[in-house]
């Protein structure tokens, strides 16, 4: 028998991103675990109102997806332990601005360059509906294909109820083989 928890967000875990924006002429980094798909071509950026970097993507609608692996893991939590009203996180990460004005992290192996089409509010959340300029990967995360391999690229993952980083998991096979 199933128990009813209450009305909890039970989507977890997600891919453990840094999101980059402009904010007054400097790049600001902030730990994102609230993103999503919405679309082929369009993602979703969660975020607390206070943030500071909320104020950089209204004014520039860009900001850069920075995917975390274990060797980025110590300053994305740094990231997501201060806030840019009272650190400058400008000189955190080597940095090149991207055509749509977004900051792109160089370490990070994947890294979507998104711009704003929307912005969705709810009680204390401000929702960045993007769309997907362009996407990098490093040639060490992308297969013969050139399609980005995640079991290269080991992105870690954020589980909200615990707070807790997890590792990528096992492939457990092929999509839509299993009803065979």
């Amino acid at each position: 028998m199933k128990k009813n928890i209450g009305s909890v967000l039970a989507l977890y875990p997600t891919p453990l991103v840094v999101v980059g924006a402009m904010v007054e002429g400097k790049p600001n980094w902030v730990l994102v675990g609230h993103v999503g798909i919405i679309g082929h071509d369009r993602i979703m950026i969660s975020l607390a109102q206070p943030h500071y970097t909320n104020k950089g993507i209204k004014e520039t609608k860009a900001l850069s997806v920075n995917i975390i692996d274990e060797d980025l893991l110590p300053q994305a939590d740094h990231v997501g332990c201060v806030s840019g009203h009272t650190e400058d996180k400008s000189g955190l990460f080597e940095y090149e601005v991207m055509e749509s004005g977004a900051p792109l992290m160089k370490k990070s192996l994947l890294v979507m360059d998104c711009v704003v089409d929307d912005i969705y509010e709810t009680k204390g959340f401000e929702s960045f509906i993007c769309k997907i300029k362009a996407t990098y990967a490093d040639e060490s995360v992308l297969n013969e294909n050139d399609k980005i391999d995640y079991r290269k690229l080991k992105p870690v993952l954020f589980e909200m109820p615990t707070y807790e980083y997890l590792k990528t998991g096992d492939v457990l096979g092929k999509c839509m083989t299993f009803h065979k």
